[in-house]
């Protein structure tokens, strides 16, 4: 699929700065997937909240363990 895209003039140093090594145009396709996964992730989690419940997430926080984390958990 092929869009004419205008890019205003003002972010031209920024994508050349940013992009590093590979084309404008895979930075393009890269900030575009980002995007996408931003969205459906926004989407999911907005879904996710919806279906559950205040009840539910007490029930775990009380059989959560008192136990102080070992020096591995921690960083």
């Amino acid at each position: 699929m092929n869009y004419a895209l205008r890019i205003p003039d003002y972010y031209k140093s920024d994508i050349e700065e940013l992009k590093g090594k590979v084309s404008i145009n895979q930075f393009i396709v890269n900030a575009i997937a980002e995007k996408v996964a931003s969205l459906k992730t926004l989407d999911y989690l907005t879904q996710r909240a919806t279906n559950g419940s205040n009840e539910h997430a007490i029930s775990m926080l009380k059989r959560a363990s008192s136990n102080k984390p070992n020096n591995e958990d921690m960083f």
